[in-house]
C-alpha cells in the first residue's frame, strides 16, 4: 500500500495505492478510499496501558455476558420471559462491543489507525444496529416488568413465547430501518476536509466534522431518527414504570414492596445508564460539548455498560445468584469425582 498526501495551492490531496485502488481526495470534492482513526495519538507507552485495561474490559465483557446467555440457557428455572429478554441483552451487549473495541485494540497495539471506507460504513451500520435494538429492547424489558408487576395473574397469559419472539422480531426490525437510514444518510455525505477522523471509530459527530457540503438534510433526517428511537423507547420505560410505582404504592407491607420493587431495580439501573450517555452524545448537540468528551463518553458506553450489565443483573437478582450458585457446586463436585 502507497499513500500519498499533500498540498497544491489551497487544496489537499490524497492518493492511496492498495490492491489496485486508487482514490484522490480535494477541497473541490472526490471520493475517499479509506479514513485514519486518529483518536488516541499517544506515546507507545500510554497505548500500551490503555491497550491492556481495554482488552481486559472487553474480556471481562465478554465473559460476563457469554456466562450469563449460558447460565440462562442451562438453568430451567430461568426459562422465563424476563431472562429470556436479559439473554438478548447480553448478546447485543457482546455484538455491539466486538463491533468497536478490537479496532480500538489493533490501533493502541500496532499502531495501524487505516480504516476502508467500506469497512468504515460497515461498523457504522452495525453499531447503529445494535445501539438501536438495545434501546427498543430496554423498552421491552420495562413492558415485561410493567406486566408481570400490575397483570401477575394474567402475565403467563399476555407474555407467551411467541409474543415474546415477536416483540423481540420488532426491536431487531425497528433498529434494521434506523441504521440503514441513518448510514445512508451518513455516507451519503462528500467527505473532502480531509481523511483524518479524530476519533476511535466510526462515529457520527466526528465524520460530520469532514464533510466539505451543506449537510442540513442528512442531520435533520438523523437526528429526527435519533429523537424518535430514544423517546420512543424511554416513553414505554417512563409510562411503563409509572404503573408500576403505582402498583406498588398499593402494597400494605414494607416487605412486599421492597421485593416488588428489587425485580426493576436491576433494569432501571441499565436503562439509566444506557440512554443516559446516548442522550449526552447525540441529542444534547455540539454546544458546550468537546471531541474529547465524546471520546469518554463512547468508551464508556462501547465498553464499560455492556461490562458492567452482567454485573448489575447478577448482583441484584437472587435467582442469577442461586442459579450462579448451582452451576459452582456441581463443578465443585465434578472435580472431586
Amino acid at each position: 500500500m502507497v499513500i500519498v498526501t499533500g498540498l497544491q495551492g489551497d487544496s489537499v490531496y490524497f492518493i492511496s495505492v492498495s490492491a489496485g485502488a486508487i482514490g484522490f481526495m480535494a477541497e473541490n470534492g472526490t471520493r475517499v478510499v479509506q479514513f485514519v482513526l486518529t483518536g488516541f495519538q499517544l506515546q507507545a507507552a500510554q497505548r500500551l496501558s490503555l491497550f491492556v485495561v481495554f482488552l481486559a474490559f472487553y474480556l471481562v465483557t465478554l465473559g460476563g455476558n457469554l456466562g450469563m446467555i449460558t447460565l440462562i440457557q442451562s438453568d430451567p428455572q430461568l426459562q422465563t420471559p424476563m431472562y429470556f429478554f436479559l439473554g438478548h441483552l447480553s448478546f447485543l451487549d457482546i455484538c455491539y462491543s466486538s463491533v468497536i473495541v478490537p479496532q480500538l485494540l489493533q490501533i493502541l497495539g500496532t499502531d495501524k489507525m487505516v480504516i476502508t471506507y467500506e469497512r468504515c460504513a460497515t461498523q457504522f451500520f452495525f453499531f447503529t444496529l445494535y445501539a438501536s435494538t438495545e434501546c427498543f429492547l430496554l423498552a421491552v424489558m420495562a413492558y415485561d416488568r410493567y406486566v408481570a408487576v400490575c397483570d401477575p395473574l394474567l402475565y403467563a397469559t399476555a407474555m407467551t413465547p411467541q409474543t415474546c419472539l415477536g416483540l423481540v422480531a420488532m426491536a431487531y426490525a425497528g433498529a434494521m430501518v434506523n441504521s440503514v437510514v441513518r448510514t445512508g444518510c451518513t455516507f451519503s455525505i462528500s467527505f473532502c476536509k480531509s481523511n483524518h477522523i479524530d476519533f476511535f471509530f466510526c462515529d457520527l459527530p466526528p465524520l460530520l466534522k469532514l464533510a466539505c457540503s451543506d449537510t442540513r438534510p442528512q442531520e435533520q433526517v438523523i437526528f429526527l431518527l435519533a429523537f424518535l428511537v430514544i423517546t420512543t423507547s424511554i416513553s414505554v420505560i417512563l409510562i411503563s414504570y409509572l404503573f408500576i410505582i403505582r402498583a406498588i404504592l398499593k402494597i400494605c407491607t414494607a416487605g412486599g414492596k421492597a421485593k416488588t420493587f428489587s425485580t426493576c431495580a436491576s433494569h432501571m439501573t441499565a436503562v439509566a445508564l444506557f440512554f443516559g450517555t446516548l442522550i449526552f452524545m447525540y441529542l444534547k448537540g455540539n454546544m458546550g460539548k468537546s471531541l474529547w468528551e465524546d471520546k469518554i463518553v463512547s468508551v464508556f458506553y462501547t465498553m464499560v455498560i455492556p461490562m458492567l450489565n452482567p454485573m448489575i443483573y447478577s448482583l441484584r437478582n437472587k435467582e442469577v445468584k442461586e442459579a450462579l450458585k448451582k452451576v459452582l457446586r456441581r463443578m465443585k463436585v465434578s472435580q472431586a469425582e
